[in-house]
């Protein structure tokens, strides 16, 4: 399979300079727009460390905080709190079992949105309502559609720009010059299953992101987002097109829907696909996210994350990525952040 070549679909312009925070005047009564919290905990690559001028920090789910050059880019962003359900199809709920690491109201500015799929844990309906109308978005064609349709109250969102699989924007925001690129991802595999979603729409189309930040060096920084996918033939074309990747944020969780304990159809990358992913991206560091907020991921970082006494239950095959990882060789090449948490690297 070859990778079809990249189709630069559109060029944006951000204003960096807008301090207003990410929500509507109406949902501001709170807000305290500052920047983002001092971290729980602070990392650096784990072999190469310095003139890290970049962070990134993850809030939770997948949601995290990209910093460049004054540019502040969020990803999927999911802000209910533990206990809170969220709807993922036809008859499927889930419930949230931890807290974002920064409330929806203390946000900072936000400049850019990038949005893998139409799915609740990764845009819940109280993101919906409150992000401002006005706000820049990147997503899929799918999920554009529903943004930009008056749908809530006569509200649609306004600068929403849909990426196809291997479209790309170029993007200018101020003296931060990027280009995100959308990347092959299903939530099923080929074949009858995919036909059966496409025809009752039960899973949203999805895409990943390769986004490259053009810095001082002569290649450009890149970071590849995995989006909610399995290890799927189309991600193989990757490679073909980005030889080289600093940093990958890989979807975990095998999630599991219904749920869990009954495993009808996995939706997203456990612990063994992930390990699949790493080998074939190569990415100079991982960092594992979406891997154990909900109560339908059944493949968390570690299996025992939830019992002190470490006792599971022994019909349900538990996946454990960090055994995974270091089975594999690949410690000094993962890096693992709990809500709150921040990776500084360098562009």
């Amino acid at each position: 399979m070859s990778a079809p070549n990249i189709k630069l679909a559109a060029n944006l312009t951000l204003d960096v300079a807008d301090a207003r925070p990410p929500t509507k005047p109406e949902a501001n009564a709170q807000a305290q727009v500052g920047p983002v919290p001092l971290p729980h905990e602070h990392k650096v690559h784990p072999t190469n460390p310095g003139g890290e001028n970049a962070t990134l920090t993850f809030v939770g789910t997948a949601t995290t905080l990209l910093e460049w050059r004054g540019l502040r880019i969020m990803t999927d962003p999911n802000f209910l709190h533990a206990g809170d359900h969220v709807h993922l199809g036809p008859g499927v709920t889930a419930k949230r079992l931890t807290n974002p690491s920064i409330p929806l109201n203390q946000l900072p500015p936000i400049h850019l949105v990038l949005l893998s799929h139409y799915h609740e844990d990764h845009f819940d309906k109280l993101v919906e309502d409150r992000l401002r109308r006005d706000l820049p978005i990147v997503t899929t064609p799918h999920a554009a559609h529903h943004l930009t349709t008056a749908q809530y109250e006569g509200e649609p969102f306004t600068a929403v720009t849909a990426l196809d699989t291997w479209e790309a924007a170029d993007i200018i925001a101020r003296d931060a010059k990027f280009r995100v690129t959308a990347m092959p991802g299903k939530h099923v595999q080929t074949g009858m299953m995919e036909m059966v979603n496409k025809a009752i729409g039960a899973l949203p189309p999805t895409n990943g992101w390769m986004v490259e930040l053009f810095g001082a060096e002569r290649k450009p920084y890149r970071i590849y987002i995995s989006g909610d996918t399995l290890m799927v033939d189309e991600l193989k074309t990757i490679p073909q097109n980005f030889p080289h990747v600093d940093l990958m944020l890989v979807h975990l969780g095998g999630t599991t829907i219904p749920a869990p304990n009954i495993p009808l159809l996995m939706v997203t990358m456990d612990a063994e696909q992930g390990i699949q992913l790493v080998h074939l991206i190569n990415p100079d560091v991982t960092i594992p996210i979406h891997y154990d907020d909900y109560d339908v991921f059944k493949s968390p970082l570690k299996a025992c994350y939830r019992s002190p006494s470490c006792e599971v239950d022994a019909d349900i095959s538990y996946q454990d990525f960090q055994d995974l990882v270091t089975q594999a060789g690949l410690d000094q090449k993962v890096v693992y952040l709990n809500r709150g948490d921040q990776y500084s690297f360098k562009v």
